[in-house]
Order: C-alpha cells, then sequence, then structure tokens
C-alpha cells in the first residue's frame, strides 16, 4: 500500500476519534447548563434551611459535642475519565486533614485509592448525569447509617455512644482547581452561629430536640444534593475543557496529515509520470524489426 494511502486511512481514523471526541464534548457541555440551573434551585433550598437552623439555635443551643470525635471524609470524586487530575488532586487533599477513614464516591476515584494509608469504609459508584445523582445519595446515607459511630447530630439517639460522627465533604468546586471542604455533621458549625434577629424564640409545634433532628435531615439531604451538583458540574467542565484540547489537536494533526498526504501523492504522480515517459522512450528507440520475405 502505498504511503499516500496509508495516511489517508489514518485520516479518516483520525475523523472518527474526532467526531466521538466532539460528540461528548457537547453532552459535558449540555450537562453543564443544566446542572447549573439545578445548582442555583439547590443552593436557596439550603441557604433558607441555614437560616431557619441559625434562627433556632440562637434560642436553642447545640448539646455540647463529645471529646471522643469519629471524623469520615466523603471525598466526591469523578465516574468517567477524560476529567485529567480531577481525581489525583482531591486525593491530595487527604494528607492535610486528620480523618479516621475515607467514603469514596466515584469509580475511577475508588481505584486510585489501593494504596492510600487511609480506611476506606465504602466505595460508591458516582454520577454520570444529574438524574442519578439521587441513587447514588441514597447509597451514600445507607454506608453512613452503617458506620458504627455516633450519630448525636441526626437523631440525638447514638448507635454506639463511644464516639459521635464527624462529616466532612471534599469536593471540587466551580472555580477551576478549587477544592473545597465542607463539614455536614454535625450541622451548622459553632462559626457560622450569630445572634438572634428576634427578641422571641421561635414558636414551634414539636419538641425542639424533634424539630431539630427533622431539620438536620432535611438539611443534610438539601446540602449532598447541593455538594454533588456542584462536583459533577466542575467534573464537566473539566472534561469539556479536556476534550475542547483533545479535538483541537487532532484537528492540527489532521491537517499536518493531509499536507504529508498531498506531498506524498504529488511523488507518487511525479514517479508515475516518469516511469511512463522511459517506457515511451524505450519504445522509440527501438523501432520493430521488419519481416523479411523469400523470393522463389
Amino acid at each position: 500500500m502505498s504511503q499516500s494511502r496509508e495516511l489517508q486511512l489514518h485520516i479518516a481514523q483520525m475523523e472518527e476519534i474526532r467526531s466521538i471526541l466532539n460528540s461528548m464534548k457537547n453532552l459535558a457541555l449540555i450537562e453543564i447548563h443544566k446542572l447549573g440551573r439545578f445548582q442555583t434551585m439547590q443552593g436557596q433550598a439550603v441557604a433558607n434551611i441555614e437560616n431557619a437552623a441559625l434562627d433556632f439555635l440562637g434560642f436553642y443551643p447545640l448539646p455540647v459535642t463529645k471529646e471522643n470525635v469519629m471524623s469520615v471524609c466523603i471525598l466526591v470524586g469523578a465516574e468517567r475519565g477524560f476529567c485529567g487530575d480531577f481525581n489525583e488532586s482531591l486525593i491530595n487533599t487527604l494528607a492535610t486533614g486528620t480523618y479516621s477513614g475515607v467514603i469514596a464516591i466515584g469509580s475511577r476515584l475508588c481505584n486510585k485509592l489501593d494504596d492510600n494509608p487511609l480506611e476506606v469504609m465504602a466505595s460508591i459508584e458516582g454520577a454520570n448525569v444529574a438524574e442519578e445523582v439521587p441513587a447514588v445519595l441514597n447509597r451514600l446515607v445507607d454506608a453512613i447509617s452503617s458506620l458504627p459511630v455516633g450519630r448525636d447530630g441526626i437523631d440525638h439517639e447514638p448507635v454506639n455512644s463511644a464516639a459521635t460522627l464527624q462529616l466532612t465533604v471534599v469536593y471540587h468546586d466551580n472555580s477551576p482547581g478549587q477544592i473545597n471542604r465542607r463539614q455536614i455533621l454535625p450541622p451548622f458549625p459553632a462559626p457560622q452561629q450569630r445572634a438572634p434577629r428576634y427578641g422571641n424564640p421561635p414558636v414551634l409545634n414539636l419538641e425542639p430536640g424533634e424539630f431539630f433532628s427533622d431539620l438536620t435531615e432535611h438539611y443534610l439531604f438539601a446540602v449532598l444534593y447541593e455538594i454533588f451538583y456542584i462536583s459533577l458540574m466542575a467534573e464537566n467542565q473539566r472534561r469539556l475543557q479536556h476534550l475542547e484540547g483533545a479535538v483541537k489537536h487532532l484537528d492540527d494533526e489532521t491537517v499536518n496529515l493531509r499536507r504529508k498526504s498531498q506531498i506524498y501523492r504529488q511523488e507518487e504522480i511525479t514517479e508515475e509520470i516518469e516511469v511512463i515517459l522511459l517506457n515511451s522512450e524505450s519504445n522509440y528507440s527501438d523501432p520493430p524489426t521488419p519481416k523479411t520475405y523469400k523470393v522463389g
């Protein structure tokens, strides 16, 4: 097979790969716009719950946290590839915290935690699109519920009073390269508490402890939804950037290959012309020998 023909086949393969990567890029862009709407609405819901909780805590302070605390990190990584060092940068942040164990979310992330010294208490498949977030969240809640520690921040009925559970979520923010650490349990950390905005305590239809337990449960689901949307949006932004670079690289390589193919094809045509001319000259310089006939 000629070199120009080989290059044409290679160009066709690259164009097919380019079409696939471009489709993946468009899907990531669509997901970013969808997640942007979800994140805005979920952020407003979380802010409303936090304001209600802080008004409540102004009159009903949180109980004193036990000294024996079991700190667990929820690491929200990527389920799919094509997002650069998204997972590696999350793993690097584990060295800066003091955690008893890790709950890893995202298959790609889980595969990279085999050599990490921290105990992986649960490995959960991540979400590919926003519609898969509720299923992932349900699996996460099941994993948290199975931890053998107290749950004072949830229902004031500890499973094991030997330790109090502290949950910190580590995830990528929408800002490039920004990683957030957000404590979600016990909820509403002390630095966020503020002076009461009203002179009288809120009117409750439940006992303060029961009200705070229900409020905390709503808050945990709301804030986890918000975090998952933020992380998935950051993942798709990283994927979009990565795929745009890959598509541009393929376009540049295709242009170079087309140029080489044209050069090789011109050389092949030149050689074919030379062969034709040589054959023509050979036929002209050696005319056929005339036939002779005998008379008699």
